[in-house]
């Protein structure tokens, strides 16, 4: 595979919401009296202030709040209460708290999922009739997520003017910002600013060349009002900087690295709105940067897919099909290193709406592998981008795996102006009804 055979087109960054960084760190496993035992029977009845309560405080308080984006609060007892049945389906499937990736798989900074006591717990305070039990005998607090922060802020730029979200219950939308650095700057973290919180789902930033300005400019004048509608893409093929999720802190990239970003740039900001919770809101959201004038080694996030399938139909999904695999790999020291050995920090995968699980693996040399990332359960608009705790390094002759499932019956089917659509073939594409299959990932040299 040639160097420059992997194009970072704008399939590149597509919703990887890599932001997409989730970074809280995961605490204390612990569950109250009435969690379920060793042998898997409950000890007592299970109840909200003892049992439930802190694992909620600790994990979902986050988004489930009065202030959060998601559309009900767990912080007291009643409004806990009559979603318990929904709440039960959700943890013990695992769709909730959003961390889709098998942590069996590889170990991530801030992984957080649930324990499988914990899922008990919940479980059995649903099963058990969701009883509140006595305020004051609340258990003690487990280690909430932390957020991590910026070691300082160099820089802030905010969307160049407010705007309110047109489209339900999903609107993406694309705002160009100005790039003020007159040098070579390189960005070494940042953090998203959302201007209404309770309607921001995600945002991801990229960088946009100046001989591509003039495509972005028509882009945002062609669409009336503030920005552009930019689900699948921003229209042009960007280099990807970085994105935010709820519940995400700051990202901070390793020490000594960082993403370079040179003068006459501009920014694209892609926000995904969700308007479930509060409506249509007014947002104004911002970036805060961490920039440096040099670094020991020059980071970038790079796209990982098959180059075959960007055209024609060599990824074809038929319809009607409920499991379409594809996969592929190749060297990626030798494709983007010039077979040096590299070293992978944080990493991603992407599908559209039809995706139903994802691998990304290691082939070593020696006929071993190593999982990066597993998707087992896919959801698009839970995607994530997962800081490996330590970095996994892949030499000369080691490939790197692409692995893609897809479901193309009736009953996985997206939905377009209030109806499902009827399953017809799919390939490679950025609209709402096209399909990818791809990784990205942040590198270093080694």
């Amino acid at each position: 595979m040639a160097r420059c055979a992997v194009d970072t087109g704008s399939w590149a960054w597509l919703g990887i919401a890599l932001g997409v960084f989730i970074s809280a760190c995961g605490g204390d496993e612990g569950a109250g009296a009435g969690a379920a035992s060793g042998g898997g029977k409950v000890v007592d009845a299970v109840t909200y202030y003892r049992d439930v309560k802190p694992i909620f405080d600790a994990r979902c308080t986050g988004c489930h709040s009065g202030t959060g984006i998601a559309p009900f609060s767990l912080e007291a007892h009643d409004a806990a209460a009559a979603w318990a049945p929904h709440i039960k389906r959700a943890v013990v499937d695992r769709t909730m708290p959003p961390w889709p990736a098998d942590s069996a798989c590889a170990e991530y900074v801030g992984d957080r999922s649930l324990s499988e006591q914990q899922i008990q717990t919940i479980a059995a305070w649903a099963d058990g009739g969701a009883a509140a039990g006595d305020p004051a005998e609340e258990g003690p607090p487990l280690e909430p997520l932390k957020r991590s922060e910026l070691a300082r802020v160099d820089l802030t730029l905010e969307m160049p003017v407010e705007y309110t979200p047109q489209e339900e219950p999903d609107d993406y939308r694309c705002f160009v910002i100005d790039w003020p650095e007159e040098s070579t700057r390189y960005v070494t973290g940042f953090g998203i600013r959302p201007g209404a919180e309770r309607v921001v789902h995600h945002v991801i930033a990229f960088a946009a060349a100046p001989e591509q300005l003039a495509d972005v400019e028509a882009l945002d004048a062609a669409d009336p009002g503030p920005g552009y509608s930019c689900f699948g893409g921003p229209g042009i093929r960007p280099r990807w900087l970085g994105a935010w999720v709820p519940g995400a802190g700051d990202t901070s990239f390793p020490p000594g690295t960082g993403i370079r970003l040179e003068p006459g740039i501009r920014l694209i900001v892609q926000v995904h709105y969700n308007t479930l919770a509060a409506g249509k809101l007014p947002d104004r959201s911002a970036i805060d940067m961490m920039l440096e004038s040099s670094v020991e080694r020059e980071g970038s996030v790079q796209p990982w897919t098959n180059p075959a399938w960007l055209s024609g139909d060599s990824m074809m999904i038929p319809a009607f099909e409920s499991d379409v695999v594809h996969r592929w790999g190749a060297e990626p020291s030798r494709a983007l290193a010039g077979g040096e050995p590299i070293e992978l920090h944080i990493a991603g995968l992407h599908m559209h709406t039809l995706g139903s699980r994802a691998r990304l693996e290691i082939e070593r040399a020696d006929g071993s592998s190593e999982c990066v990332v597993d998707i087992p359960r896919w959801n698009f608009h839970w995607q994530g981008g997962y800081t490996l705790v330590e970095p996994k390094v892949l030499n000369p002759g080691d490939r790197l795996s692409l692995e893609c499932h897809w479901d193309n019956t009736p009953e996985n089917q997206p939905i377009i102006d209030g109806q499902p659509r009827v399953p017809r073939d799919v390939v490679w594409g950025e609209g709402t009804s096209d399909e990818m299959c791809l990784s990205t990932f942040y590198m270093t040299p080694r």
